[in-house]
């Protein structure tokens, strides 16, 4: 397979705006650019799905330009919102523009300049005036073809402001810019950057009349179920481990389900067709084995965080499900068990009085016979003790007592 057929299989291929000039570009291994817009400090799993492109790019020989929109993050793109965006201040916009540099670093080989070179279109955007603006840019497009874009259709009822109204333009100024000074000739982005992609096509092809420019969009990754994909009740999973734990991404694919797994291993990881068609055929022959979980959870943790953070993960894994809570730190064990119901006691307190507290019983008298029947594991130990102290001395780190219920119902109770 050629490098727009292993995409096409891999179900990353959403659109293109020319078949023709893609195969031209490709074979002339033409410089390829992405944006990333920083509206928060941050990457997240989402980010992935053009990273992962780009370093294939990479790999057949193309530079590949990351542009940091340090300039379109003070606009707002509307695509994808029903609502303007909060503005970013210029200092916030630039700063967090800065640490998604860094993040694209640890993907993307930056050894030469020649393979990846990194910009920032405050550069040029910044420098703008309106007066160039209106003449040179705004001129190239009808108010009836903005109308037409899906991206400001949607927001017609609702309203959208000039400032995003305009944001097509903006971005395709980009496209014009590295196309004349970088000699860039193809642009990627998400399914929903459609309209601004075929804007900048058609913004070059007017003022050049050069028409071996081209765009390309992947496919927007969702659930089985039809939910966004990297997303949970506490919002996205960022790349940032001090924003999103390890450990969290790591559970996260971990429980993917049986419908997305496959695909998600296509999308996410180098394997090639043969690995995967074998996890395929395990994943329906013996699903409760969950290997194919198993492998894209680890690939996607060394990917993201390396080797050792993996293995910490697999271990804090394993001890937790295993019941070996003591070989646990009391701050690992706030993050595996982050959002289990959790209570705080400032003194010692009678076992079955912490149950009822932490509601792992309904009332003591259930907190008793559940106890008499052995139901609780304390701090990864079984307790039938009806009188068992919860105490700083029996805490983990004087701090914490881990209580489980069965084989999955977590509580904690935390000294304070």
């Amino acid at each position: 397979m050629n490098l727009m057929e292993e995409l096409t299989w891999r179900g990353l291929i959403k659109d293109v705006t020319s078949q023709e000039v893609i195969a031209k570009l490709l074979q002339e291994k033409s410089p390829i650019y992405c944006g990333f817009d920083p509206t928060g400090p941050s990457l997240h799993l989402g980010h992935l799905v053009p990273i992962l492109v780009l370093m294939r790019f990479q790999a057949e020989g193309h530079k590949i330009i990351p542009v940091v929109g340090g300039g379109t993050g003070l606009i707002g793109d509307p695509s994808g919102r029903n609502s303007e965006r909060k503005l970013l201040t210029l200092e916030t916009s630039l700063k967090n523009a800065e640490g998604i540099k860094s993040q694209l670093a640890k993907f993307l080989d930056f050894s030469d300049i020649n393979k990846t070179e990194m910009v920032n279109n405050y550069d040029w955007l910044g420098k703008l005036n309106v007066i160039d603006y209106l003449r040179d840019f705004g001129k190239n497009f009808p108010i009836n073809y903005m109308l037409a874009k899906d991206t400001v259709q949607s927001r017609l009822e609702t309203g959208i402001s000039y400032t995003e109204f305009s944001y097509m333009i903006i971005q395709s100024i980009d496209f014009y810019t590295l196309y004349k000074t970088k000699g860039c000739r193809l642009q990627l982005g998400g399914s929903d950057q459609w309209g601004n992609i075929t804007s900048g096509v058609e913004l070059i092809r007017k003022t050049t009349g050069d028409n071996d420019v081209a765009g390309i969009v992947m496919t927007l990754i969702t659930k089985a179920d039809g939910t966004k994909f990297g997303k949970s009740t506490g919002g996205s999973f960022f790349l940032d481990p001090n924003m999103t734990p390890p450990y969290s991404i790591y559970q996260y694919f971990l429980n993917t389900g049986d419908k997305d797994v496959i695909h998600y291993l296509k999308v996410f990881t180098f394997m090639d067709k043969d690995t995967i068609e074998d996890y395929q055929k395990k994943t329906e022959e013996h699903p409760e084995l969950r290997e194919a979980q198993r492998a894209l959870a680890d690939t996607m943790i060394e990917f993201i965080h390396g080797k050792e953070v993996l293995k910490e993960v697999q271990m804090m894994s394993s001890a937790l499900f295993g019941g070996e809570i003591n070989k646990l730190s009391y701050a690992q064990l706030q993050v595996c068990l982050n959002g289990v119901p959790s209570a705080s006691i400032s003194e010692d307190m009678p076992l079955i009085d912490a149950l009822v507290l932490v509601k792992a019983a309904s009332s003591k008298r259930e907190a008793r016979e559940l106890l008499g029947k052995g139901t609780y594991s304390i701090n990864g130990e079984k307790i039938a003790d009806l009188e068992y102290v919860l105490s700083r001395d029996n805490a983990i780190e004087k701090k914490l007592f881990v209580i489980r219920r069965g084989k999955k119902n977590y509580f904690m109770i935390e000294f304070k």
